[in-house]
């Protein structure tokens, strides 16, 4: 684990990726995170990727992956989920 990685609980890093989104220059209304995952080094986000009615990206999709993408290597250095 990389010393300057803080332990944090899923609900208090969810607030802080959650925060990100709604400060982010491509959020719009209803972009959010719901759900992190821990895989290796690298926090891995999830909610809704605004899907077509095929299960296919929509219009939005893209813009909800590359937020949380943004997020993953904006968080992973700084932060490592509670076992």
């Amino acid at each position: 684990m990389d010393l300057d990685q803080q332990t944090i609980d899923r609900s208090s890093l969810l607030a802080i990726a959650n925060q990100m989104i709604a400060e982010h220059k491509d959020f719009f209304d209803g972009m959010a995170t719901t759900g992190v995952e821990q895989k290796g080094e690298v926090l891995i986000f999830s909610g809704d990727y605004f899907l077509d009615e095929q299960g296919l990206p929509g219009p939005r999709s893209t813009a909800v992956f590359n937020v949380f993408k943004f997020l993953a290597v904006e968080l992973s250095p700084k932060y490592r989920l509670e076992e």
